[in-house]
């Protein structure tokens, strides 16, 4: 796709002007720790997106469990439960390269979302993974964030989405399935059949 240079935005100022300047209320919302209510968005979320950088590039991936399963252990700590996946590890990677990360927060049925920005570690200290079994399992390694700072995104994005909306919902079928992408993807040479066939139950055995 060709742009016209004419119309790229490069410099601040211009970037500022487009979009004007920030309400109070998008000032005042951000803090350097977790106040109470942002300790109640943490602990009614069951899904969080943790966005991460490092020398291979960018990463943003899922983190999902009950809701509360991110601990507010101190009003600048949380603690994350990372659980089995597909071991491509790329956030861990880049935690361990480059520890910034970003949060985001939903909370099901909720428009608003929260944004933690921080610093994160890895630890195995098996007292730390002994505080979020899941199955009798402990997860494979806790991610402890140092909060920076904190603060909610309003309800627009979900709202436009209509993320909430039963009505909204796509159905499965209309999509490729994950062994026809890998099918595809790998020139016919990956059984593409045979992964959907056994997907379901390699899921559900290995979900913890």
């Amino acid at each position: 796709m060709d742009l016209n240079d004419a119309y790229r935005i490069t410099d601040p100022d211009a970037l500022q002007a487009l979009y004007g300047q920030p309400s109070d209320a998008s000032i005042i919302k951000e803090v350097d720790y977790v106040h109470p209510h942002y300790r109640a968005f943490i602990e009614a979320s069951s899904f969080v997106i943790l966005a991460t950088v490092g020398p291979d590039g960018l990463d943003a991936s899922p983190r999902g469990d009950p809701g509360g399963f991110v601990t507010v252990a101190d009003d600048k700590t949380l603690l994350i439960p990372d659980r089995r996946g597909n071991n491509r590890i790329d956030s861990l990677r880049n935690i361990l390269a480059d520890p910034r990360v970003g949060l985001l927060f939903l909370v099901p049925g909720v428009g608003e979302t929260l944004r933690v920005n921080g610093r994160a570690s890895l630890s195995t200290d098996p007292n730390l993974l002994a505080r979020f079994p899941m199955n009798d399992k402990p997860p494979r390694s806790v991610l402890v964030v140092h909060v920076e700072t904190v603060f909610f995104q309003c309800s627009r994005a979900i709202l436009r989405s209509a993320l909430w909306d039963p009505a909204s919902q796509v159905d499965r079928a209309d999509l490729p399935t994950a062994g026809r992408i890998l099918a595809d993807l790998s020139a016919g040479t990956f059984d593409g059949t045979t992964y959907d066939r056994e997907l379901p139950q390699r899921i559900h055995k290995t979900l913890y």
